[in-house]
């Protein structure tokens, strides 16, 4: 669409409806104004033209921590908080700028691999590139100007995001829109692994391509089972809260990958190759020996959790469908503690003397206290707890997680019904 017809369509409230559908509120003036803004600058930098609007959403997850890397099942939500992008093709280039920063511009006919590149936004664009065309779909170039409103260190995959939403932008500028998501999924995936360097699962990429609550099983890898969940929170008078305890990240990679490794440990003395395929009977019949082949007990811990992990996930889905809030919130909290004692990924064995996740599940018990669940959220370590909190207590819970890890710290999402979507 034409630069000014677009304005027009934003400004006369044309896009109404799909904007809604994006932030998850019935006000879309604020969303209006950004997009326009957002158009604005594009124009100003690269001119006029047609542009196209996009928009991914950020991620929670909700139950299966950890199982997705090994063939499990996991139950994820698409939130209101996405990255939107005002877009322009152009030819044999991908310039890609986001208030803040901007990404070196790609030349399409150079995709190769760089190790200098790693842990880059200009790795995944290239990563993207490079797998869609390895698969046979077409590639051009296209302008973008973009804005975040996932915030950094609350463990929203702003990564997954930015992978499906370049994904979607080339398919439907390239592809007739013939990407489905869970391709779309894929391809960031690959892109994380192969190009940005990070062993990742797929579950954050599918739940930012797919939207809504999703329920996954990643039983068979080429063809997971996906299943999207209509229910809203807010009707029940509760918020999905994230808390960022100011944990870093960093240095934790070799933390992560030992909970993979040592799930797959345990399945290949049992001559498979993921958990999936093993059974907790297995386990438990062959514990004695699995205990001296592997002289780390962690290991048997952390298999021990995904086998109940898994089955939540599932149960967690139903609960959600039948509409027994109760019943999910004890499934939460089981989660949560599974993840404590068995997985062991609230806090580094290294470190004891910080430990700002634990007590920020300290201090959720403390306030919620038989209302409402709270458990660890994402890769755990540092970083960001979820808590579901009854509306009354809301401002409570906000005041005392601010006073512990400072202002901007503890804020309410809204789960977002659709996934990447072209608005216009």
């Amino acid at each position: 669409m034409e630069n000014n017809e677009l304005r027009n369509a934003l400004l006369e409230h044309r896009l109404d409806d799909a904007l809604r559908n994006c932030c998850a509120e019935e006000n879309v003036s604020s969303e209006i104004e950004r997009y326009t803004c957002l158009l604005e600058k594009a124009v100003n930098q690269f001119g006029e033209g047609d542009y196209a609007l996009f928009s991914a959403p950020g991620r929670s997850e909700i139950g299966g921590n950890h199982t997705d890397h090994q063939r499990g099942k996991v139950l994820g939500a698409a939130l209101s908080v996405d990255i939107a992008a005002v877009v322009k093709k152009c030819e044999g280039v991908v310039e890609f700028i986001s208030e803040g920063f901007q990404i070196p511009p790609i030349d399409l006919n150079d995709l190769s691999f760089r190790e200098e590149e790693k842990n880059t936004s200009l790795s995944l664009i290239k990563g993207i590139l490079a797998r869609m065309k390895e698969l046979g779909y077409h590639i051009g170039g296209f302008q973008a100007y973009s804005d975040s409103k996932v915030p950094q260190g609350f463990g929203l995959s702003s990564s997954a995001c930015f992978e499906v939403l370049i994904g979607k932008i080339i398919s439907c500028l390239y592809n007739e829109d013939r990407l489905d998501p869970i391709m779309l999924a894929k391809i960031g995936q690959y892109a994380e692994n192969t190009y940005f360097g990070k062993p990742c699962g797929l579950l954050d990429q599918m739940v930012c391509a797919v939207g809504g609550f999703v329920f996954i099983d990643f039983k068979d890898p080429k063809i997971p089972l996906v299943e999207t969940i209509d229910y809203d929170f807010s009707a029940y008078g509760y918020s999905l809260c994230l808390v960022n305890t100011q944990g870093s990240h960093a240095h934790l990679s070799s933390e992560y990958a030992k909970m993979p490794e040592e799930m797959k440990q345990v399945a290949h003395l049992l001559g498979k190759e993921v958990l999936s395929e093993c059974s907790k009977e297995e386990v438990l019949s062959n514990i004695s020996q699995l205990r001296c082949a592997l002289e780390n007990d962690r290991a048997l811990l952390r298999a021990f959790h995904f086998f109940d992990e898994t089955k939540r996930a599932k149960e967690e889905s139903d609960a959600l469908k039948s509409k027994n809030i109760d019943k999910f919130f004890q499934l939460i909290l089981a989660s949560g503690n599974s993840s404590y004692m068995y997985l062991q990924n609230v806090y580094l064995a290294s470190d004891v003397f910080h430990q700002p996740l634990s007590l920020a599940l300290c201090l959720s018990e403390q306030i919620l206290r038989n209302k409402g669940a709270w458990r660890v959220h994402g890769g755990g370590l540092a970083g960001t707890i979820q808590a579901f909190v009854p509306n009354d207590l809301l401002d409570s819970y906000v005041q005392l997680m601010e006073k512990v890890y400072g202002k901007n710290a503890c804020f309410a999402v809204k789960i977002r019904n659709c996934g990447v979507v072209r608005i216009a």
